[in-house]
């Protein structure tokens, strides 16, 4: 399978423009955080918008997750065989790493 055949069975890619809308914004809460360092303020002020950054990242995740479930690892399940068993062992991996995050 070459990457333009791979990349259009991709879960996210009917939400891709979401995806990249959202990572935006924490893109502009990075910036933020570091013009809060800069201008030095208050600790607590810097940790509640990290805290907001960390749960906007984790939504990502979890959606691209539920993505990655609901077409990559349910597409190989139904073909059975090594590449269920490696998406299964993939998917398991990446949550495994989400939650240790």
């Amino acid at each position: 399978m070459d990457n333009v055949e791979q990349a259009s069975q991709y879960g996210y890619i009917g939400r891709k423009e979401d995806y990249l809308k959202r990572l935006r914004r924490i893109e502009g809460q990075a910036r933020g955080l570091q013009r809060m360092v800069e201008e030095e303020q208050y600790c607590i002020d810097i940790l509640t918008q990290v805290s907001s950054m960390t749960k906007a990242l984790q939504s990502v995740a979890l959606g691209l997750l539920e993505e990655h479930l609901g077409s990559c690892v349910v597409r190989a399940a139904a073909v059975g065989g090594p590449e269920a068993d490696a998406k299964v062992r993939e998917a398991s991996e990446a949550i495994a790493r989400l939650v240790r995050s």
